[in-house]
């Protein structure tokens, strides 16, 4: 039976022009809107997984009902526009929610092709303590700030990401 070599295990030199790091510079990324931005958004949407697992909601999903709820009748091309989603991501997720009867498709008042999207029963229950759920994540996440902080963070966040 052939004998297996192992490979040498890589060690690279040790030599006195080589440094070490003991503490991390970050100075240069912590100036980046983006990778603030993200650092954040991570820390929200950990909390918010956690949270929305009981209501099987993503953020996006709950994006979607959220804006189905305080807009009865919107379309999937109102959905798509205000969140930035494209048609075909849209599709499966509008599939979804009607399939666990959280939503329905209507047709549209004034547009014969359209259909407007509804809550049914089960959608506004499940929103309703979604939404108060999604509150109190808000709150405790922004411990850190003053109220008047949050909404200048959210108005600059706003900036950023809205087209004037």
């Amino acid at each position: 039976m052939p004998r297996l070599r192992m490979p040498r295990q890589f060690s690279p030199a040790r030599s006195a022009d080589t440094p070490a790091v003991d503490e991390v510079d970050t100075s240069f990324l912590e100036s980046l809107l983006g990778y603030n931005a993200r650092r954040a958004a991570l820390a929200v949407i950990e909390v918010f997984l956690e949270r929305m697992a009981p209501y099987e909601l993503k953020p996006v999903d709950f994006s979607v009902m959220s804006l189905i709820t305080h807009n009865p009748g919107i379309t999937s091309r109102q959905l798509c526009t205000a969140l930035g989603i494209l048609p075909p991501n849209l599709v499966g997720m509008v599939n979804a929610l009607e399939k666990r009867e959280l939503i329905a498709r209507r047709p549209h008042p004034r547009d014969g092709r359209a259909m407007g999207l509804h809550l049914t029963g089960t959608g506004q229950k499940l929103m309703r303590d979604a939404e108060k759920t999604a509150a109190a994540l808000e709150a405790d996440v922004a411990t850190r700030l003053s109220a008047s902080e949050l909404r200048t963070l959210i108005a600059l966040l706003k900036k950023v990401y809205q087209a004037e």
